[in-house]
């Protein structure tokens, strides 16, 4: 037994109680449970109840054992000096308290104890694989807005430590968050400490070049650093060389990633792609802020590289030709991970919930990301139609299922209700 599936239990009353009595033999009825205390405290406050012919308000302490309250120290904090009730698993010693105690050990239904260590204990993909069908469909829609919320929350509070970090200039952050996950996973953070390096004013001054930008996106990322070996990567060299001169650039000590990597992926591929995207619009975030519909976005995001890199992948080794733009999944990627992010955070720094609800339909309007944890849920019976499912799938796991969290969960909530 631990705490936190005794605060389960009290929280959603899942004891017996029948001719409840306290340890001192006197009658009780729980009237209110209280409210679930986040802060300094007893775990829950406000909570009323009848001893005997008295009715009590206040708070409820929670413990697995009645001696677990001198451990604590409780008697001395003055944050205790309202408790009218102590609540423990097992009544293991007696105290001189002046609130009476409720031993729940008697009265907790075996099953749910029994269906609580088998999720603690399952080493399935998630916990509840095997009851997850079990789950009322409200239950599941209602937790995934919930999860999608937290997720986007996550990514906001990222957007908000880059936004104080460019001085509160959208624009620029936007151009940090959006040309990052042109890196994808693997080099994201090395995207954006390349796109830092360089300041957004003189990118935009340079953007009716796209053979500048590349220059300076691909030299500030170290990939022009080796003697050309050809003509257009000497230009690139020149221009790179010319400019970081001119506004006094200091190239940084990054190692780009490319273990593993379909070539479509491939670094100078993708700053080559970024290079075209500014060529058309230095004001981006602008743009998102007005769009009404995301496959406005989803035009905007759809650019191609160069000519020279129709035969290349790398700098200077030619390949089969093929023409190198941003196709519909990694559009999606983009659209996901950082335009409605943005979106959503630029809501929550001005207060305007139409914004965010913009963000979260938008979500509802894309289609589903497919991955080795949206398969694991789909299979275990979650649906997964768009990419509303999938962030807060991917949430789900990530925050709750791998930490085994299953009391924080609402389908875990719900599954061991029905124990």
């Amino acid at each position: 037994m631990n705490e936190k599936l005794l605060h389960y239990i009290w929280q959603f009353q899942c004891f017996s109680k029948t001719h409840l009595f306290t340890v001192e033999g006197q009658a009780l009825r729980i009237l209110f449970h209280g409210s679930y205390n986040h802060n300094q405290g007893p775990d829950f406050t406000a909570a009323k109840i009848r001893i005997d012919d008295t009715v009590w308000v206040g708070n409820i302490e929670i413990h697995v054992l009645s001696s677990d309250w001198g451990v604590h120290g409780h008697s001395k904090d003055e944050h205790y000096q309202n408790v009218i009730l102590h609540v423990v698993w097992k009544h293991d010693k007696q105290l001189s308290l002046p609130f009476s105690t409720l031993e729940l050990f008697s009265l907790v239904p075996k099953l749910l104890l029994q269906q609580y260590k088998s999720m603690m204990q399952a080493q399935h993909f998630i916990p509840c694989e095997k009851q997850l069908q079990r789950v009322n469909e409200i239950v599941l829609v209602k937790w995934k807005e919930r999860l999608l919320i937290e997720r986007l929350d996550e990514k906001a509070a990222i957007i908000n430590h880059l936004l104080i970090e460019s001085n509160r200039h959208w624009e620029q952050t936007c151009w940090w968050v959006l040309g990052s996950h042109f890196g994808m996973k693997v080099n994201k953070d090395v995207f954006l400490v390349i796109l830092q390096s360089i300041p957004f004013e003189m990118l935009a001054r340079q953007r009716m070049s796209v053979e500048h930008l590349e220059a300076l996106l691909l030299g500030q990322a170290g990939l022009l650093n080796e003697e050309p070996a050809d003509k257009y990567l000497q230009q690139l060299q020149n221009h790179y060389q010319f400019l970081k001169k001119k506004y006094a650039l200091k190239q940084p000590a990054i190692r780009l990633n490319m273990l593993r990597m379909r070539p479509a992926n491939f670094p100078a591929v993708r700053l080559a792609e970024l290079a075209a995207l500014l060529t058309q619009s230095a004001h981006i975030f602008s743009i998102i802020i007005k769009s009404a519909a995301i496959n406005e976005l989803q035009q905007l995001l759809e650019v191609q590289a160069s000519s020279y890199w129709n035969d290349h992948y790398s700098p200077g080794r030619i390949s089969a030709s093929k023409r190198k733009h941003t196709g519909k999944l990694f559009q999606q990627h983009l659209l996901i991970n950082a335009i409605i992010p943005l979106l959503y955070a630029y809501a929550i720094d001005r207060g305007e919930p139409a914004l965010k609800s913009k963000a979260i339909q938008w979500m509802h309007d894309l289609l589903p990301e497919h991955n080795k944890v949206t398969r694991g849920f789909q299979q275990a019976g979650m649906p997964n139609e768009t990419a509303f499912d999938s962030q807060a799938i991917l949430r789900l796991k990530l925050a709750y299922c791998d930490h085994k969290r299953c009391l924080e969960c609402a389908i875990g909530v719900a599954i061991l209700k029905q124990s």
